[in-house]
């Protein structure tokens, strides 16, 4: 017998897999029903009548629970000192080149203990779930030291019990003041074994910009991550073309992100490798950045996830619902497409596609149950909780 069955739903089953382009098809579902038993999706559509649990949707539009690739939300402190210079007229390298950016950060991050930051990651994940984000990416990268990066590491294991987080060990997300840059590169190579040999991450990420890490110095971090176990991630051609898609390419990334300039070049490296470009509109809205060329990605079949970027420099966005809305405002994309970007297509920048990001028999149960009668709501009540009901691993979960 089923455990719990939801009937006469709107399911926005997302089945088929990966999206791409711009005429996205959701798999929609009227008067569906979907069932759960033993934490698993065991029908969807057409469902036995017989469960020791039925809830009736009347109607309400069901998602697959909502993934975020793209967060930093294990850090100390705040920056909106930073947001009043920006309001000035200030860049974001200028504000960096001033002691501002990730360094600012890091004195706070280092100062925190395992216990304070496990706390406040607790706190923010809490929200987020609460949002109906089920799934989070979570990297470091506000140590840049040994000692506090495997602290960061170590705390987002911390809860795995609690939340589904996949760490991502970012080191090289820039250069700590009073370090040049090839020795802290060497530390963050010297690194790399001990964080795969404790399972501290799933991926490995770098920043690839100028002034910052270069192709060649990202290709060489992450290539000894990917030796190492860990899958390639890497932040790319955010505010110049700075090759950054064309290392994606050639290390074969799971997902590249921002991508605000790519070149021709590196989206066809991406094309070839099955590179997933994570975009990131809450940041670009946020510093007054441009769009990606979002065309140039949908004529090339290249899926779209998109993630919040939440942080506490450039994209203090916490909720994933409201950057896929900002993503259709500031991006163009379609509501459709937005869908994808936080289920499938956010799945597969994971690695998570055959387990999650759909409606489907065999995923797990991670199940939305909206507020709402008509899907495209969801994106467009602007900065709104759309969530009515949750489902987490085949159980309701209690939204606090």
């Amino acid at each position: 017998m089923i455990d719990i069955l939801i009937k006469n739903g709107t399911l926005i089953t997302l089945a088929g897999g990966v999206r791409r382009g711009r005429d996205v098809d959701l798999g929609i579902i009227e008067k569906g029903a979907i069932g759960v038993k033993d934490g698993k999706i065991v029908c969807v559509g057409d469902c036995p009548e017989e469960a020791e649990e039925v809830f009736d949707a009347e109607g309400k539009a069901i998602f697959p629970g909502f993934i975020d690739p793209h967060t930093h939300a294990v850090f100390g402190g705040q920056r909106s000192n930073e947001f009043a210079m920006r309001l000035q007229g200030k860049s974001y390298m200028e504000i960096r080149a001033m002691g501002g950016g990730i360094n600012a950060s890091v004195s706070a991050t280092r100062e925190a203990s395992s216990d304070e930051l496990r706390s406040i990651l607790i706190n923010r994940l809490e929200e987020m779930k609460n949002w109906g984000v089920l799934t989070v990416e979570v990297k470091s990268g506000y140590g840049l030291d040994r000692e506090t990066e495997l602290k960061m590491l170590q705390v987002i294991n911390d809860v795995k019990d609690k939340f589904d987080v996949l760490p991502t060990f970012l080191g090289a997300h820039d250069i700590p003041h009073g370090r040049s840059k090839d020795e802290y590169i060497e530390e963050v190579i010297q690194m790399i074994p001990e964080v795969s040999e404790k399972k501290l991450a799933c991926f490995i990420d770098v920043f690839c910009e100028e002034g910052v890490f270069s192709p060649d110095e990202s290709r060489r971090i992450l290539l000894e991550g990917k030796k190492h176990g860990l899958i390639p991630k890497i932040h790319a051609d955010e505010i110049k073309s700075s090759g950054g898609a064309e290392v994606a390419g050639e290390v074969g990334a799971i997902s590249a992100d921002h991508l605000l300039k790519p070149s021709d070049d590196g989206l066809k490296k991406m094309k070839s490798a099955g590179t997933v470009a994570v975009f990131l509109p809450a940041c670009s809205f946020y510093l007054g950045s441009d769009r990606p060329p979002v065309d140039k990605f949908r004529d090339m079949g290249i899926p779209i996830a998109i993630g919040t970027d939440f942080n506490p420099g450039s994209s203090p966005v916490i909720h994933l619902t409201l950057a896929a809305s900002i993503g259709c405002i500031h991006y163009g994309l379609t509501i459709e497409e937005a869908i994808a970007g936080i289920t499938i297509n956010a799945a597969r920048s994971l690695g998570l596609e055959k387990i999650k990001g759909s409606l489907e028999i065999g995923k797990v149960a991670d199940i939305i149950i909206s507020r709402y009668t008509d899907y495209r709501e969801l994106l467009y009540w602007i900065g709104a909780n759309p969530v009515y009901r949750i489902i987490k691993g085949g159980k309701w979960l209690e939204r606090k």
